[in-house]
């Protein structure tokens, strides 16, 4: 991901940076697919990696394909990220271990779920009672997301790629005109 990182900050064509946008989408999708964040990852696939991408790509067609040069240093967009991402390096230091079993997720909820999860929904599936009936409704909104995306995605392409008309002036005389 750091070498993605890297080329999509070096790359100064556009069509480039766009592709590595797409790479670096499905990546980030694998890394939640391996911490076990399966509907997380589908929805990075499908907005990040598939809509975004295609979005991307039609502004692309409507656009140029370079970089246009900067007209000023980069100094304070550089500071703005490294203060964020020293923030969010700071925010993690007190989190748990990954997967340690005194974790509060692995104290509390977990065994809540594992312990009453196909008595309450009547699901012998423990993922799909969680997703379906504990978190239904940020399921739900996971998926309206991804549906206004999508819908999004398509109106624009369908507007973009539309032929614009053009008046003509030449060949537009006024009535009164003829009138004369």
């Amino acid at each position: 991901m750091v070498i993605t990182v890297v080329g999509i900050i070096r790359a100064h064509n556009l069509f480039a940076v766009v592709m590595l946008g797409g790479v670096y989408s499905f990546l980030m999708a694998t890394v939640m697919v391996i911490l076990d964040a399966v509907d997380v990852s589908m929805t990075e696939a499908a907005v990040g990696a598939g809509m975004s991408t295609v979005l991307l790509l039609a502004v692309l067609h409507l656009t140029q394909t370079r970089e246009a040069p900067l007209r000023h240093t980069p100094a304070i967009p550089l500071i703005v990220c490294l203060l964020t991402g020293g923030a969010l390096v700071y925010g993690t230091l007190d989190l748990p271990p990954f997967g340690e079993a005194n974790a509060p997720q692995n104290q509390h909820v977990a065994p809540y779920y594992i312990e009453n999860a196909e008595h309450e929904t009547g699901s012998p599936n423990i993922v799909t009672a969680v997703l379906a009936s504990y978190r239904g409704y940020d399921t739900l909104g996971e998926v309206t997301v991804i549906f206004t995306a999508g819908i999004g995605v398509l109106i624009l392409l369908a507007s973009g790629l539309r032929p614009r008309r053009r008046k003509n002036v030449d060949s537009e005389q006024d009535p009164k005109d003829n009138a004369a």
